[in-house]
Formats: C-alpha cells, structure tokens, sequence
C-alpha cells in the first residue's frame, strides 16, 4: 500500500512513525501542489487507522482493509466540494473512482464532467454549512460502527464558505473521541488560521520527473519516450501528466504550435490566420492549454542554446526540430518571446478578444525572433496617455 505512493518518502516516513508509536493527532493538513499525492497518502493513512491487525502497513486481509480499499467502510468518509444540485450517484462514481486510483482527476475543480476530460463549467463548486452538518459534523459525531476510527478525508478544505469553516472549526475545537481528520489542499493560505493551528501540517514535494515517468510506464504501460515527455510537461504533478495522457489535443496542439512559430517568423499572413481561428474558436480554455505550450517550447529552446544535446527538453521528441530552430534563428530574443506568451495568457484570462491578443503575438513573436523585440504585447493605458 504504502509503497504505492509516489515519491513523499519523508511524509511517508512521519505517518508510520507516528502510526507505530500509536500517537495519532486528531487532525492532519496535507498541504501541496496539486496531484502529488495528498489524496494516496489520505487513503493509505485511513486504511492503517483501520486495519484491525493495528499495524503502521496494512494486513489488506481482514474485513476492515478490504472495506477501507473499496470505499465501503462505514468509518471512513471521503468529501469533495461540489456545485449545487450535483447527483449523489455522480459522486459516488468518483469516490469509486478515487479508490481505484488515487492520483485520479476526480474533483469537481479539475474535472466538472467524470467521463469528458474537455468539459469545462463556470458552477460554484464549494462546501456549504449544510453539506458541512450532513456529511461531516453529523457522521463524525457517533462513534465507530466497525473499525477502530472515524476518518474524514476532506479534501481541498479550501473551498469552504465562511459559514462552512466556522462550522468546522468547532468540531475541531472538540473532537470526539476516536475521530481523525485529513484535510488536503493546495492553498493552505486560503484556510482560517485556526483551523490551520488545530493540524498537525505535512508539507507535499512536488513529484521527480523520474519518479512520474517511472509510474507512468509501470502502471499505465506507456512507452518509454512518451512518459519522458509527459512526466517533463507534469510540472511534477502524476495527476496532471495523467489528464495529459487522456487528452486527445495534446498532440495536435503542439504541432500547432511549432507551426504558429514557423508562420510567425514567415509572416506567412494565410497561414496565420488559419491558426489563430482554429485556436480561438475552441474557447478560452484551449487558447490557455496552446499558449503554455508555447511557453514549454521556448524554455526548451532556452536550454538547448545553453547545453545542446545535453538539455533536459520537455519536448524530448523533437530534439531535431528544438536543433534546428536554435541553429537557424541565432538571433532569437527567447527571453522577449516569453515574456510576451506570459502576457497573452494574461489577455486570455481577461475579456480580451482572442482573435486580436494570438495576432499581436504572431507579429510581436515574428520581430522577437529576429533580435529586434518590442517586449510588450500591450501598453496599458496609463501609460498610453503619457506615451
């Protein structure tokens, strides 16, 4: 079980010491970047509270481990915020969902629709004070039924509402007996300062891309030249290099970029075209996804200029492509060129028209790489009525 997880080895090591010497503090904050393993670390710590053989590894042989593993222990109770009116069924799917993998996509953050990863949604998603009451402080009132705890793995306790928290606080404030909180999140700044200082905290390491792409070959069986690829691009998140393996754009959109760069530098004007309405017409979200790409593609540039073969690319599979353009555009502004995608994403998160920000970029990009950069995309008003 333990040796499931990802990477963690320090948190790993804390919670079986502190499991062996029987000294488990009613609440813990597991706190990190998300998909790093907060959620499997939750999981494997509430199946060793409840294991009846009482051991920091779990027997995964008596009733309670099995119950623990399926997601059917009546002890343990997993909490996602989510919008309003949402199915109970539909939650329960990705609560079974979590069992089965707990670096899953499952919350309704990230992952608005379970069985479309490209669905996107402007709801709400929050824990309110009646979610708080029905699936928290009423369940974890009573003792026991089974196993030797009740566990609550709230996870991302950020988006509590204000009424929420102060709900929750007070159940933290006296807990009953026999009761373990594991809260996870990845903006601990966001929690009140209470309920903080009623945790014991473990602080979450981003993920090895070693480690990501050692995993993603042995449990996902995927080649060794993709996993390079997307454990680089996970930013040292497994979740998120499995959202990337799921994504059938993934692929198209970065050929899309190395011809968005290619057009740019051409000022091949049909071309462009073509390309800023293929992206701007997928919406926002997708012109978000292109851009950060864009932003990978430069850095690798960056690196191979300063190392050449020796470079840890994301983009490993286009180390040729990667040669050729630090060969045949040597006088690359690559540092303006970042600055001025880091402004587009910027205007793609706003109401600016996405048709007019990918443009000026084309031609901002275009003079970026022939050495004669102006590094802004923009010039914000202020300063336009000084100019």
């Amino acid at each position: 079980m333990w040796d499931r997880i990802i990477d963690q080895n320090r948190v790993v090591e804390t919670i079986r010491r502190t499991l062996t010497q029987n000294r488990v503090a009613h609440a813990y904050l597991f706190h990190g970047p998300d998909g790093v393993g907060k959620r499997a670390v939750a999981l494997a710590m509430a199946r060793a509270l409840e294991c009846t053989q009482n051991e920091a590894v779990p027997c995964e042989e008596c009733t309670d481990c099995r119950k623990t593993r399926r997601m059917v222990h009546p002890d343990v109770h997993v909490l996602f915020p989510y919008p309003k009116g949402t199915d109970e069924d539909d939650v329960a799917q990705r609560i079974q969902r979590l069992g089965e993998d707990p670096y899953a996509a499952v919350d309704y953050v990230r992952r608005p629709s379970l069985n479309d990863p490209t669905e996107t949604s402007n709801k709400q998603v929050m824990y309110h004070i009646s979610r708080v009451h029905e699936d928290l402080l009423r369940p974890m009132s009573y003792r026991p039924a089974e196993g030797a705890y009740k566990v609550a793995i709230i996870t991302d306790v950020e988006h509590m509402n204000e009424s929420a928290a102060n709900g929750f606080l007070k159940l933290l404030e006296e807990p009953p007996p026999q009761t373990v909180f594991l809260l996870t999140t990845s903006r601990p700044e966001q929690l009140l300062p209470t309920i903080v200082s009623r945790c014991q905290r473990l602080r979450f390491d981003p993920l090895l891309v070693e480690s990501i792409e050692d995993a993603l070959q042995e449990r996902e069986g995927m080649d060794s030249g993709r996993a390079a690829m997307l454990a680089r691009m996970a930013d040292g998140s497994y979740t998120r290099a499995l959202e990337l393996a799921e994504s059938d754009d993934l692929m198209t959109s970065r050929s899309l970029v190395i011809d968005f760069f290619r057009s740019s530098y051409a000022r091949n004007v049909n071309q462009l075209s073509d390309q800023v309405n293929e992206v701007s017409s997928q919406g926002r979200e997708r012109a978000k996804s292109v851009l950060q790409l864009m932003l990978r593609w430069i850095r690798d540039l960056m690196l191979y200029r300063e190392l050449g073969e020796e470079a840890p690319l994301v983009n490993v599979d286009q180390n040729e492509v990667i040669e050729n353009f630090v060969r045949r555009v040597p006088d690359a502004d690559l540092e303006a060129m970042i600055h001025l995608v880091e402004q587009a994403i910027h205007l793609a998160e706003r109401n600016v028209r996405l048709s007019l920000v990918l443009t000026t970029l084309a031609h901002r990009l275009g003079d970026a790489m022939r050495g004669k950069a102006d590094a802004r995309l923009y010039v914000p008003m202020p300063d336009a009525k000084t100019a």
